[in-house]
């Protein structure tokens, strides 16, 4: 019986361990992989296909909320409906799943974005019937707070004659959805239920619980507890003590996003006095910087097209700043993905320094001197190497100690200087995909002020014998290699870095947009597009170039257009509608579709949103090209060993672009 019951005991010393909120000594980087209205840049394929450039740096990949909503047309997620169907604006569930599995097989978890301080419903009170692992989960109209949208609901329950909870609600009422009565025993069975899917089923590594402060911190801890998840980061927009008091309340098993950290960085710039940074934070409490997500800007504090939010973000001129103080402090430091697409190889080198000096999100620092034209701390690392980074306007400080120090970095408004004795070498270009040949400065970080430099470009480490040179010297890197660097002291080489870079000019090359319309009686079909690559202009102005071009395939009739990605990361946006008679207007449209950058087919119809919008499906995957292939007389195998296209176009090569093509008589799907 003693042995069972310490068996007991250490299980839940195991489960408790695994639900404490946020791991202490945490050396990960976080990517917020999405910003607001992002139907583009945050699909799963896109970000998945941004994998090998992440892996190294981005630890934590935080995805919109992927659950399916009620409405058909493009939206962010935050009035969910569907908790086990993850079909969702930013792609399928099967490539939710594949993104997660290739993060995970690279190293990277991924945060899934919780929002369950409310839900959609149908009409006033019905929310949705899932049955998952032959169990049904559906909430009720008695789990509703009593108080939701400030008493309209109570009034409509009323009228229907429908009863709702007892209980009033814990926090902030959310006008657009029904509140949830999170003390209701229905409730937490169903959102218990829904986390461990996201855990278990999906592979989703932590939460990001939206929204808070709607209901008890306790429920957080809660589910944390139940779930056994070891990442959580909730959304407590308020001052530092209140965010603390809420980390307390949930037993300290939940992070919060440290909020005063980035307006500290928003005053610093704002008023031109930099002393601000030294203002009271989360990550500035010893206590609690453990818990403290850090970020500069995110998708609420953003520039909004629909201006529907009241924006704070961070000036263009000083994002690079931004980002440097962000990465070299503790707390774990989350990176907006508008920022990580425009900085990626600055951000990359930061990122190598913060790991390189061991800097975790309990690691200490001190300022190391402040005024209002810069400001600069010392960040310890795990092995008694430093990071100073210092901010504003760096060349009014004096030069730290050539002996203490050595400058590893400088951008806007920023620079990097090591500790000397983290005696290593350093280049300042951050492993990763060129489009053209570079320069990369080799630094010697020595305490021994008569280090050398040695370096390869092959891959093999270097010896004394290979090539030297001074430390601040510039090589060029013309074409792909591995760039070895070691320090050269005494004729031994120590402290060696691997960098490895992939030059890569990006080629222009051709898509196909295949639309199918049988199921919508349209007599012709319009092309309205939008894009991220700033040469496009055809079919911008609604309602968009009329396309008459038209080949049978699969035994249906498709319309077709030929277009040209001419940017590396180019996207092209579509809305398909019919027009009128004069060809200035639609007489019907579809939905929104996004984030286009290979051949593809899609049907239009015959559903329609709430809007009487069709909706577009991609069915490319379905589609019998019906391409034919050389075949021998005699053996009947391909003696063809070409590419193609799906409209049939032969290709000098294998494609290196993302899409589906032909080869051997079948689909290949190149990622």
């Amino acid at each position: 019986m003693k042995k069972v019951y310490l068996t007991l005991i250490a299980l839940l010393a195991v489960i408790s361990a695994s639900a404490q909120g946020w791991p202490a000594n945490y050396k990960g980087v976080m990517l917020q992989g999405f910003s607001w209205n992002a139907y583009d840049y945050a699909q799963w394929k896109t970000l998945e296909a941004q994998t090998s450039e992440l892996k190294g740096f981005i630890d934590l990949v935080w995805v919109p909320q992927s659950g399916k909503c009620a409405e058909t047309v493009q939206v962010m997620g935050y009035k969910p409906y569907y908790y086990f169907n993850h079909n969702s604006s930013f792609g399928t569930e099967d490539e939710l799943r594949s993104m997660i599995k290739t993060f995970k097989d690279n190293g990277i978890g991924t945060i899934a974005d919780v929002v369950v301080n409310h839900r959609n419903t149908e009409g006033w009170f019905t929310f949705p019937a899932e049955t998952y692992k032959g169990v049904t989960y559906q909430m009720l109209p008695t789990d509703i707070c009593k108080n939701d949208d400030g008493g309209k609901t109570a009034t409509q329950a009323q009228k229907e004659g429908v009863s709702l909870s007892n209980n009033n609600d814990e926090g902030s009422d959310f006008g657009d959805c029904r509140d949830l009565d999170h003390k209701s025993a229905n409730v937490q069975k169903v959102v218990k239920a829904y986390l461990k899917f996201l855990k278990e089923d999906l592979g989703y590594i932590g939460f990001r619980y939206d929204m808070v402060k709607g209901f008890n911190a306790s429920h957080v801890g809660d589910y944390n507890t139940a779930t056994g998840i070891q990442y959580s980061v909730g959304e407590y927009w308020d001052g530092v003590g209140n965010i603390k008091n809420w980390i307390n309340k949930t037993g300290k098993k939940s992070g919060a996003f440290d909020f005063q950290f980035h307006y500290n960085m928003t005053d610093a710039i704002k008023y031109n006095d930099w002393r601000k940074l030294n203002n009271s934070s989360l990550m500035s409490d010893p206590s609690y910087r453990q818990y403290a997500v850090t970020f500069v800007e995110n998708h609420d504090i953003q520039v909004r097209e629909d201006k529907s939010n009241n924006p704070d973000p961070i000036p263009t001129a000083y994002i690079p700043a931004a980002n440097a103080f962000l990465i070299a402090m503790p707390g774990t430091p989350c990176i907006f993905q508008p920022h990580w697409r425009a900085y990626e190889h600055e951000l990359k080198s930061m990122i190598e320094a913060r790991k390189l000096v061991g800097i975790t999100n309990t690691s200490s620092y001190n300022n190391y001197t402040n005024n209002a034209q810069y400001f600069a701390n010392a960040v310890s690392g795990t092995n008694g190497r430093k990071l100073l980074v210092v901010v504003g306007i760096p060349s009014m400080m004096a030069t730290p100690s050539k002996t203490e120090y050595t400058r590893i970095l400088s951008g806007k408004n920023y620079m990097y200087y090591l500790s000397n004795n983290s005696e290593t070498a350093w280049a300042d270009k951050a492993s990763g995909e060129y489009e053209e040949g570079f320069k990369v400065t080799l630094t010697a970080v020595s305490q021994n002020s008569a280090a050398k430099l040695v370096y390869t470009t092959n891959g093999i480490d270097p010896t004394a014998k290979s090539a030297q040179v001074a430390s601040g010297t510039s090589i060029n890197i013309n074409s792909s290699c591995t760039l070895k660097v070691g320090l050269l002291i005494n004729g031994t080489v120590s402290g060696i870095r691997t960098y490895n870079y992939s030059i890569k000019s990006f080629e222009p090359y051709n898509i196909t947009v295949y639309v199918n319309t049988d199921d919508t009686n349209w007599k012709k079909v319009n092309f309205h597009i939008w894009s991220s690559m700033t040469d496009f202009t055809e079919g911008t102005e609604w309602p968009g170039v009329n396309i008459t071009q038209t080949k049978t395939i699969d035994n249906k009739n498709w319309y077709y257009k030929e277009f040209t990605i001419t940017q590396k990361g180019g996207l092209i946006n579509f809305v398909f509608c019919e027009p009128n008679a004069a060809g200035t207007a639609a007489k019907t449209q579809s939905v929104d579709f996004i984030g286009v950058n290979s051949t593809i087919f899609v049907k239009v119809g015959p559903n329609k949103n709430s809007k009487g919008q069709y909706i577009v499906t991609d069915v490319t995957k379905d589609i019998d090209t019906g391409i034919d292939l050389p075949i021998t007389e005699n053996t009947g195998k391909n003696v063809n060993n070409a590419w193609y296209t799906l409209s049939g176009m032969k290709m000098n090569q294998k494609p290196n672009q993302a899409g589906i093509y032909i080869h051997h008589g079948k689909k290949v799907v190149i990622k």
